[in-house]
């Protein structure tokens, strides 16, 4: 079968490659749509993130066919002891796979696992090719009502519900930095957990936009206006009680760097909760404000999360199709979506490009 394979940084080929193994408790997808998350964009080009000194010791061994974890697939065979999934069913995957022999997947708190596999990094196989074989504890079933794009772009939400969910309580006041598909996601699973106010900001006049259109509350646009400033303004000069920054990050990649956590812990309340949702590899901070105004910054995914983002999708409170900016025909795609998620300033994109293979 066809598969991407990463050579080495800034080397991704297209290339035959075995076909998955199938194992006791694991699937075998056709794959429909994928997409890159930013992390493996990162990874790809060998910029800074938490995975890369894993990913240099697996290239020193050879080429790998290693990316891949947001998706839609087609259940095509099934594994020994498969209890919930069957033939033709549609999935999506969760990020990583808890390991089930720490602490906390003992004690039934499998989201909180920091010894699991990492869907994109750690299970053998590619799932930017034409197969993938995947465990079934990783995967959950999309209805009909969810498109193959939409279920694509639900593990991304899946996370932002996992960082929502613990730290909104009812009739909070909520700002989100970064319009992003991230940021864009928080703000409506915001919405619908229960804020009484939620704001957004960003730099460029289309997520503005879009921001405006799936119910922010205030949407700031920071290129012309000090989003700390107006939310100030907005609370009395007393901050908001809950910050999602989703727009930090490489600035290689046309990412905020530091600057919008430095205004999440200007905009937040003494006692306030910071969530950091972007992805910050080797980011220079100054904490001082953190410690005297006494903020919290709460920190994972687990499969009733992910059903959680998925009926979200299908009822239609959380909309995925206006993120949804870029769509690409065939596996041979797939170097551009990389190319695009890694610019997507240059190129006006929203959410990750998508590939229907």
């Amino acid at each position: 079968m066809k598969s991407l394979v990463l050579h080495g940084f800034n080397d991704l080929r297209i290339e035959e490659v075995p076909y998955p193994e199938l194992r006791p408790g694991w699937v075998i997808l056709k794959m429909r749509v994928v997409q890159p998350s930013i992390t493996e964009v990162l990874l790809a080009k060998g910029l800074p993130t938490p995975a890369l000194d894993h990913v240099k010791k697996i290239l020193e061994k050879g080429p790998t066919p290693l990316l891949g974890h947001e998706l839609c697939g087609e259940v095509v065979e099934v594994g020994g002891g498969v209890e919930r999934l069957r033939r033709g069913d549609r999935v999506t995957s969760l990020g990583s796979v808890p390991c089930g022999e720490c602490r906390f997947c003992r004690r039934g708190r499998r989201d909180m696992c920091r010894s699991g596999v990492s869907i994109s990094h750690g299970i053998p196989g590619s799932r930017f090719a034409e197969y993938a074989a995947l465990p079934e504890d990783a995967l959950a079933k999309v209805p009909d009502g969810v498109s193959d794009y939409e279920a694509a772009a639900i593990q991304p939400l899946s996370s932002c519900v996992a960082v929502v969910k613990p730290a909104i309580r009812m009739g909070d006041t909520v700002a989100v930095i970064g319009q992003g598909s991230m940021g864009l996601t928080t703000m409506q699973v915001s919405r619908v957990s229960g804020a009484k106010l939620v704001v957004a900001t960003d730099i460029r006049e289309e997520s503005v936009q879009i921001s405006r259109e799936l119910g922010a509350d205030l949407v700031v646009n920071a290129s012309t206006e000090d989003p700390v400033k107006r939310i100030m303004e907005i609370t009395d000069n007393e901050g908001v009680d809950v910050v999602f920054e989703t727009s930090g990050g490489s600035p290689k990649l046309g990412l905020s760097g530091s600057t919008g956590l430095m205004q999440a812990i200007r905009m937040a309340k003494p006692s306030g909760r910071i969530v950091p949702v972007a992805l910050y590899a080797s980011l220079t901070v100054d904490f001082t404000d953190v410690g005297w105004r006494n903020l919290i910054l709460p920190a994972g995914e687990n499969l009733e999360i992910l059903e959680h983002a998925i009926s979200l999708v299908s009822s239609g409170r959380v909309k995925l199709k206006p993120l949804i900016t870029h769509i690409l025909k065939g596996l041979e795609k797939v170097p551009e979506a990389f190319e695009i998620t890694g610019n997507k300033s240059k190129y006006r994109a929203i959410n990750p490009a998508q590939v229907e293979i």
